[in-house]
């Protein structure tokens, strides 16, 4: 069945309602029905089941049935620091990595980074990778919705405030391949990626990544796209501390 997501101030009391083009997806193209059954998550962990008791135009009424813990999150909460790609490589990635299971996403300007996007075009592109991460969210049957930030400079990104178990930056001069990674502990469950730009890190920003707490580790001999590198990198930490 498909899911739809479903925001928080929208559901109350046993009833929930879907707006916009969920709900004229819902009348005109899957041709659902009053007291047909429906999915929905509210993106923060909870899954529902509904049925369908009013379709109007823009508009779907819902029946709350049984809401539980969502059983398809990942143990682990990644965060991916990514440097900004150029073009529309953000966009796949994004989806890409919120099918993955990561937690949340951050883009650093970094000394190699290309593309230097004013404040008006980055807006936009900040709402579109929200719609693309919550769209992905519900194809891959997920149920909390991945955190999008603004990109921030490479050097602000260590005064976030969050605390991590383990903190890994992915760095191809780093000789050190991540298949030695001996902290396989169960207790770790919130982990930091750092990925570069196209051109990967500059000596400077990996040594001051490792004063910062961040192991440095290569993902093989070969050198990878930084898009590549991200996907990789998630899909491996996913199977050390994850459900994969």
């Amino acid at each position: 069945m498909q899911k739809f997501l479903i925001p928080h101030n929208d559901i109350n009391g046993g009833k929930a309602v879907i707006r916009g083009q969920d709900a004229k997806h819902i009348a005109k193209v899957l041709r659902m029905r009053v007291r047909d059954k429906l999915l929905f998550t509210d993106g923060n962990g909870k899954d529902y089941t509904s049925i369908i008791i009013g379709i109007y135009p823009g508009e779907i009424n819902l029946l709350i049935k049984t809401d539980s813990d969502s059983r398809f999150e990942s143990p682990a909460r990644i965060t991916v620091f990514q440097g900004m790609l150029k073009d529309n490589k953000m966009d796949t990635l994004i989806r890409h990595l919120t099918e993955l299971g990561i937690h949340a996403f951050t883009p650093l300007l970094c000394e190699r980074t290309v593309p230097k996007p004013n404040k008006k075009r980055m807006d936009a592109r900040l709402i579109r990778w929200k719609k693309i991460s919550a769209e992905a969210l519900k194809q891959c049957n997920r149920s909390i919705l991945p955190e999008i930030n603004r990109p921030v400079a490479f050097s602000d990104m260590f005064v976030t405030g969050s605390t991590f178990d383990l903190k890994i930056a992915f760095w191809e001069n780093a000789g050190i391949p991540l298949s030695e990674l001996n902290q396989k502990s169960a207790d770790i469950k919130n982990i930091a990626i750092l990925i570069g730009p196209e051109g990967g890190f500059s000596k400077t920003e990996a040594e001051l990544a490792e004063t910062q707490g961040f192991h440095l580790y290569s993902l093989g001999p070969r050198i990878l796209r930084a898009e590549t590198a991200s996907m990789t990198a998630c899909s491996l930490i996913q199977h050390y501390y994850g459900d994969i």
